[in-house]
């Protein structure tokens, strides 16, 4: 259920990135966010 739910905020966080929705209200650390929890799992792997 939690991966889930991590999958389902990343995409809708990648949406708004290549949207530039995230640019225009200063939400590009969003992404940073992303990738530093996803950063765990690509090293484990």
């Amino acid at each position: 259920m939690f991966i889930a739910l991590f999958y389902l905020v990343a995409i809708v966080i990648l949406i708004m990135h290549f949207t530039g929705f995230l640019k225009r209200n200063n939400l590009e650390w969003l992404v940073l966010v992303l990738a530093v929890a996803v950063f765990p799992a690509v090293i484990y792997l």
